[in-house]
């Protein structure tokens, strides 16, 4: 007989027993004194609206919504004095470190699928539970002999189905923010790219902010911030600076004089060029030149 190992499965979130479990259809003038207990508690709004006051702040909660209260949280609850809520509130024992998640009052608005589960929590809850409390004291929790096969079980599998979701939920939102922000990283990256390859081959024309953004078909503030983000300098002073090393080869090689290479880099001027020049490098063209073959060795 083949000997197979077996895998031990990981449970990342363990509900270890239950407190309470009740669905309460309420007044619109209902009022609770407040508590606290050693243990977890959701409330989920099913109608309606109720407001809740915690150690650290003030809840107006609407249908749909979901607040968590952590151990040993004082939080008290009271009707807005409009809406008649139905409320559904399960409190439990839970040691499981992903629980810190749900600490500080974490506020949920549920999407189609965690309400589905949430149905499904409610439901088992009241067959293998009993009927609900028709005011809001305190009962002690007893499970039904008439209940169907394995609710508890199926409450306690559905109870740690919403917790699972709701952190999964947080993840899959931290990484499609990342991948967004590292998908416009990423375009930011190649638009600037065209521009330099753009700017290369167009260095003989009088380059401006206007020209550029007309050729991209992108604002003036845009184009700076996407341009600067990603080289860390300003589009105007990249082409200018971009101007003078191209000068500097052409003089270097000795190919064409100061005059021709104005004209090749787009300037209206060799008075201008030279200016600009010796307000980048301290020289004027000319000078740059004697420093060069000043450096001839023979």
């Amino acid at each position: 007989m083949m000997n197979y190992k077996r895998y031990k499965l990981r449970e990342e979130i363990m509900i270890r027993s239950l407190v309470t479990c009740y669905y309460y259809e309420l007044s619109k003038t209902f009022k609770y004194s407040g508590e606290k207990h050693n243990f977890w508690e959701l409330l989920y709004v099913d109608k309606g609206e109720i407001e809740v006051e915690t150690d650290s702040g003030y809840y107006a909660i609407k249908q749909g919504d979901l607040l968590f209260h952590e151990p040993n949280e004082f939080h008290r609850l009271k009707s807005n004095g409009k809406i008649a809520p139905n409320i559904f509130v399960v409190s439990f024992v839970c040691n499981s470190n992903p629980m810190a998640y749900f600490a500080n009052n974490k506020l949920f608005h549920l999407g189609d699928y965690e309400r589905s589960i949430l149905a499904q929590l409610m439901k088992e809850g009241l067959d293998a539970f009993g009927p609900n409390p028709t005011d809001s004291s305190p009962k002690v929790l007893s499970f039904k002999k008439e209940a169907s096969f394995a609710s508890e079980q199926l409450f306690k599998i559905s109870l740690e189905a919403i917790l699972i979701q709701l952190i999964r939920k947080e993840q899959k939102t931290k990484h499609e923010k990342a991948l967004s922000t590292s998908t416009r990283e990423n375009q930011a990256i190649h638009f600037s790219e065209k521009i330099i390859k753009y700017l290369e081959e167009n260095l003989h024309k009088k380059i401006t902010l206007d020209h550029l953004c007309a050729e991209f078909g992108i604002g003036r503030t845009q184009i700076n911030i996407i341009f600067k983000k990603t080289t860390g300098i300003g589009l105007i002073e990249y082409v200018n600076q971009l101007k003078i090393d191209h000068a500097k080869i052409y003089i270097r090689e000795e190919a064409y004089n100061i005059t021709e290479i104005a004209e090749l880099l787009g300037y209206s001027s060799v008075h201008y060029f030279s200016r600009h020049f010796k307000k980048a490098t301290d020289m004027t063209p000319s000078e740059y030149s004697k420093t060069l073959k000043a450096h001839t060795f023979v």
